[in-house]
């Protein structure tokens, strides 16, 4: 039986005591050089405060770039080192070298120094280094500049926020509590708008994966709720009991587009196929996808319909390691992810209701290789940008005696080890039934030999270059990749190893940067929006205030059975909302009685009934809204009335 394993939290700290290859699928282009030359990011080599020192490693690169073309760089050290940032931007500072590389700035630790840290202006109990992420917005009418959001992760008490308004050059207090649930796990953002930033994670009780807004830059997520695994797919994926399988998630997208999609929310993970897969600890071997398109309604709730994307053979799996998602200018999204050996690609012209037939990415030297660490971005129509690390022999990644073949006591056997390379795939058609791809290799040296772990904490295999790594795209359509590297020799040395195919001399671990020099041709930026879907039945959904300042927000709708609530009485001491979903919703007249499971307090346990009705349009003073709890111990507790703010709004279709 496979024990869940949690993939983010993703590393503790370390003490002490070029030429170009292409190759096409289905049409040929011209080789040139295409990338700048691979740049190392750099970092002190040691930190801290200990009574030991800590080894500075520059893992897991996030990577975005703005609408004003900043780029911004961070990497995580390892709890609680925190995590770093690197930025360029073509507006304040200077301009690129003459061989395409940038000048990046190094903006420090933007969540804070951590407790054993002195000197510094953030300076927190619980700062991360464990998992990271950014997003950015557009200017707003307050300001110019792109607000900045980062999320770093500390199992407990959770996830670290923080934002920035200048660019990165001073950030909010960070907020260590960040995630409505203590106890959480690999955490995503993306933002919209000036200041709408989502967060999703693993709540590592259930693992659903609970999805949160923030309407302040990302500097608290109260603004929103809603869980992406929904109730029907929730025994194939879901984390109860604790021996199941459960799910990896992958990061969560916002559609940013001008069309009717804007603002839809998806979320890509994979899992096992059914429920007895998920019991019996089997494979992660089908692809989903949660679309949110209710999010819409600006309800403090929002739901989530799940798809499936792919379903591999029995025993294959989907999560090496994480499945990614982007979304174009005109509303199409794109899903990749890998078995270990092929990098796959599919498409949604509907809102991710419907998906296309999987095809093959890696092309030419990579087939049949292993393949790891797909990541992807899109835009314009059809634009898509996949990156990943592809090895130069076949077998899984994890396997030493293929990856790492070595006599005991060796200190020259790296030489026969299996080489990684950076690889990006590229199309213009990526919605189209035969999607065509140009490959070509980003970097311009070996970036690490050996294994590369898929098996998040509970991996065996090399964990240098950490779980995965980001590709953005800028203004002009061009690639900005950042990956980890440990091709180098630490200068803090081991004594008695310090050859370079020493196995056990110590690395330098560095998030290293390439760009596309130039875009591509054949990028169209003109079409139709990508089609919308109108789900049949009925919902009920509001959000106001009873007498004595209980608030609510709920959604409920019966095709797919699926809902959300949250509801706070202050008065009570009392803060509610519901887990996975609703399992019943009735209609009378015109008002809908719906039921399901609830946390109160961050305590589960509790089960939640609703009546609301709509009695008029304008709903304040008319709609009525009745609650129930019922939990442990007796516990019971019931409000109703007349709303006397806000509106209770019953549809059908």
């Amino acid at each position: 039986m496979r024990v869940r394993t949690c993939f983010g939290f993703a590393l503790g700290l370390v003490c002490l005591t070029g030429a170009f290859m292409f190759t096409c699928y289905r049409r040929s282009v011209y080789a040139q050089p295409q990338f700048s030359p691979n740049q190392e990011l750099p970092l002190p080599l040691t930190a801290g405060q200990l009574p030991v020192q800590f080894i500075v490693r520059g893992l897991e690169p996030s990577n975005r770039t703005d609408s004003q073309g900043t780029i911004y760089v961070t990497s995580i050290r390892g709890v609680p080192g925190g995590v770093d940032l690197h930025r360029w931007s073509p507006l304040v500072d200077p301009a690129p070298n003459s061989d395409g590389t940038l000048p990046f700035v190094y903006l420090g630790q933007p969540d804070g120094c951590g407790i054993f840290a002195s000197g510094c202006d953030l300076v927190g109990v619980a700062e991360g280094g464990g998992d990271v992420d950014i997003a950015v917005n557009v200017p707003g009418l307050a300001s110019s500049v792109p607000n900045l959001a980062l999320v770093s992760l500390t199992l407990a008490p959770g996830v670290t926020s923080t934002h920035s308004s200048d660019r990165g050059q001073s950030f909010s207090q960070p907020n260590p509590v960040a995630a409505l649930i203590p106890g959480d796990d690999r955490q995503w953002i993306d933002g919209i708008d000036s200041q709408t930033v989502y967060l999703s994670y693993h709540d590592a009780a259930t693992f659903n994966i609970e999805v949160q807004r923030s309407n302040d830059g990302g500097n608290t997520y109260v603004d929103g709720f809603g869980e992406a695994i929904d109730a029907q797919t929730f025994p194939a994926v879901g984390g109860v009991p604790a021996t199941n399988t459960a799910n990896v998630a992958g990061p969560i997208r916002v559609d940013r587009t001008n069309c009717p999609s804007r603002n839809n929310l998806y979320q890509v993970f994979v899992g096992p196929d059914n429920a007895q897969e998920n019991l019996t600890g089997q494979t992660f071997r089908s692809v989903y996808v949660g679309s949110s398109t209710d999010v819409n309604l600006g309800l403090p709730v929002f739901t989530f319909t799940d798809h499936k994307i792919f379903t591999g053979p029995m025993g294959s799996s989907g999560e090496n390691l994480f499945p990614a998602l982007d979304v174009d200018g005109f509303g199409n999204v794109y899903a990749v992810w890998s078995d270990n050996s092929t990098i796959y690609f599919s498409s949604s012209t509907d809102q991710g209701s419907t998906w296309s037939t999987a095809v093959p990415v890696n092309q030419g030297v990579t087939v049949g290789k292993a393949n790891v660490f797909p990541w992807i971005a899109a835009d314009a129509n059809g634009h898509a940008v996949v990156v990943w690390f592809g090895a130069d022999r076949a077998g899984n990644s994890n396997n030493t005696s293929v990856m790492e073949p070595c006599a005991a006591g060796s200190t020259t056997c790296m030489t026969d080890w299996a080489n990684w390379n950076v690889y990006l795939a590229e199309t213009t058609n990526g919605h189209d039934a035969a999607p065509v791809f140009v490959q070509s290799v980003a970097s311009d040296h070996v970036i690490h030999r050996g294994t590369i772990s898929t098996g998040g904490l509970g991996g065996g295999a090399n964990r240098n270059l950490g779980d995965y790594f980001q590709v953005s795209l800028d203004p002009q359509h061009r690639a900005n990749i950042a990956f980890s590297d440990d091709h180098k020799l630490s200068p803090l040395t081991v004594s008695g190893h310090t050859g370079i195919d020493d196995p056990q001399a110590r690395r330098l671990i560095r998030a290293n940067f390439t760009r596309q020099l130039q875009a591509i041709p054949g990028i169209v930026t003109t079409g139709v929006c990508a089609a919308t879907t109108v789900a049949p039945g009925s919902k009920i959904s509001g959000k106001g205030m009873l007498p004595a300042a209980a608030t609510f927000g709920f959604i409920a709708k019966s095709t797919p059975l699926n809902g959300a609530l949250q509801y706070q009485d202050g008065g009570a001491s009392l803060k509610a909302r519901s887990s996975n979903g609703i399992d019943s919703l009735t209609f009378s007249g015109r008002c809908g009685t719906f039921t399901g499971n609830a946390k109160i307090n961050d305590q589960p346990g509790y089960r939640f009934r609703i009546q609301a009705c709509d009695n008029t349009d304008s709903g304040t003073g008319q709609d009525t809204f009745s609650i129930d709890f019922a939990g442990p111990n007796g516990f019971a507790y019931h409000r109703d009335g007349t709303i006397t703010d806000g509106n209770i709004k019953l549809q059908s279709q």
